[in-house]
């Protein structure tokens, strides 16, 4: 059994410049990795086949699952006679916003890389990533980039200064396509990216925290109540930035001193069950 870390990501800024003709969204975003992460293990098959095993019920175990895709998108474009069985021990809290599905569709390809001996590249495997989901082609690398086209291009930048992210995820599930579609072009404050970019590059962790921006959030602070009460306690409880992953409804607060950190968590187990403390990762995977 070959075993591979997919670890979760979060938005430091998501910004949406305009809808395109294939209908998709044209976005720029700073994405970068967190240590909280799911566990991929892979076993090949001789018949073919692909197996999904997850330890959460609410993880598909068929065709829909990402990993899935994966496997079968490189039996397909290489012509692979072998199958796998994969078991993925979920840690990521499922359609939260932190690319868990989509990490394990990464952790999938890396894996079958090795185990089916194809020899890509970490760029051939990002590439391949695209075609799964937006998401896929960061998680293949890991680290800290920005991410525009439709979250597919992807552009390393230096790794922000270290800090604790507190993460909590509201007991209730986001439409994307719900969010993305409440979004009015005409009212969006957009994030200013460089300014995030700069922050990053100089360590300047104050900076990087009043430069935190997601375009989404207002939408779904709006179809969603418990996503901004989640945020008012955060601030309430004192991080020192507060922003919403993705199209939600994952809140994180960024953190450096360390004593805060268990004083906002027991804070906030009073309005949330998936509360969690991990570090900021931001650091190009190994294996890339």
């Amino acid at each position: 059994m070959l075993y591979v870390k997919a670890p979760a990501k979060i938005n430091l800024t998501l910004d949406v410049l305009y809808k395109r003709k294939d209908g998709y969204h044209e976005v720029e975003m700073i994405m970068t990795t967190v240590d909280l992460a799911d566990r991929v293990g892979l076993l090949k098959r001789s018949d073919g086949q692909i197996h999904i095993h997850s330890s959460s019920t609410f993880v598909p175990d068929d065709q829909r699952n990402l990993a899935y895709q994966a496997a079968k998108l490189l039996q397909d474009t290489y012509g692979v006679k072998d199958g796998v069985s994969i078991s993925i021990d979920k840690q990521i809290p499922v359609a939260a916003g932190l690319a868990g599905g989509s990490s394990d569709a990464a952790a999938t390809l890396k894996g079958l890389n090795t185990l089916w001996n194809l020899g890509l590249t970490i760029d051939q495997l990002a590439e391949l990533g695209a075609e799964i989901g937006s998401d896929v082609s960061f998680c293949v690398y890991g680290g800290t980039a920005i991410a525009t086209g439709r979250g597919e291009k992807i552009k390393h930048i230096a790794t922000p200064p270290a800090c604790w992210v507190i993460l909590a995820k509201p007991a209730i599930g986001v439409s994307t396509a719900a969010v993305y579609g409440g979004l009015d072009m005409n009212k969006v404050e957009h994030p200013d990216t460089q300014q995030m970019v700069q922050a990053i590059e100089d360590k300047d962790y104050s900076q990087l925290c009043n430069s935190v921006g997601n375009v989404l959030e207002s939408v779904t602070l709006e179809l969603y109540p418990e996503v901004s009460i989640i945020k008012e306690q955060m601030n309430r409880f004192g991080a020192d930035a507060v922003l919403m992953s993705g199209s939600g409804p994952t809140v994180f607060g960024l953190v450096q001193n360390k004593a805060r950190v268990s004083r906002i968590v027991n804070g906030l187990r009073g309005f949330c069950d998936e509360v969690y403390a991990v570090r900021l990762i931001g650091e190009r995977d190994a294996l890339a």
